[in-house]
């Protein structure tokens, strides 16, 4: 593990430098472990792809006391690894059709794969939580089939609909809100990913597994979707 500054109240733990599976169990153990504590002089923890980001509390931290203090905690939390915290599995009923995926009909020809193929790649697949945010609910997922992966946009759009499924690179995502955005769009779901009402905001957490379920158009706005 490696400790850098990020700001004067701030600090990055490192874990590695690739993004993968295995690393993903170690930061989630951690983050996990560092949320149960509940300790108000630790502000903010936000997991990623290789680190965590801890946020502290000036008054009761000094520099090298929050990252003493961090050390003894996470050399504790390895003697509980055991005990592990269980990721849950969310099902996510996605319409994929042109009339939402506003780039099914040009991935399909770039990757010369039908429509009904690029739906069936990414919907076998189930996904791993790696991070969350731009905005809140805003999940990373990883690994898209190679066969559809494909690069950001060029040129990102003004306004993504809310519930729109994307993809870049090797990863998806489903847009919780209305926002600007560069992914490419292939589907969406009516399924609210962002509640400003609950403690946890959205759903998704990092380590959580997510299944995409391919619905009918009548299902998709039989449960609230808007075309």
């Amino acid at each position: 593990m490696i400790f850098k500054t990020a700001s004067v109240d701030s600090i990055v733990i490192y874990f590695g430098d690739e993004i993968d599976e295995k690393l993903l169990d170690e930061i989630s153990f951690y983050y996990k472990s560092l949320k149960s504590l509940n300790d108000p002089d630790i502000i903010s923890i936000i997991p990623s792809y290789t680190s965590i980001y801890i946020r502290y509390n000036l008054v009761k931290f000094s520099e090298k006391s929050i990252i003493s203090y961090l050390k003894k905690l996470l050399k504790d939390f390895d003697k509980k690894r055991g005990n592990g915290f269980e990721s849950k599995l969310i099902k996510i009923p996605t319409f994929y059709d042109t009339s939402v995926g506003l780039d099914l009909k040009r991935l399909s020809k770039e990757k010369n794969l039908a429509i009904e193929e690029i739906i069936a790649l990414h919907s076998k697949k189930t996904y791993l939580v790696y991070a969350v945010g731009f905005i809140p609910g805003y999940a990373y997922l990883a690994k898209v089939d190679k066969k559809i992966a494909t690069p950001r946009l060029k040129h990102p759009r003004d306004l993504i609909p809310k519930g729109s499924l994307a993809i870049a690179d090797t990863q998806t995502a489903v847009y919780p809100k209305e926002s600007p955005g560069g992914w490419n769009i292939i589907g969406r779901t009516p399924l609210e990913l962002f509640d400003p009402a609950t403690k946890e905001l959205s759903p998704f957490s990092i380590g959580d597994k997510v299944k995409f379920e391919p619905i009918s158009k009548e299902k998709f706005l039989e449960i609230g979707g808007e075309i």
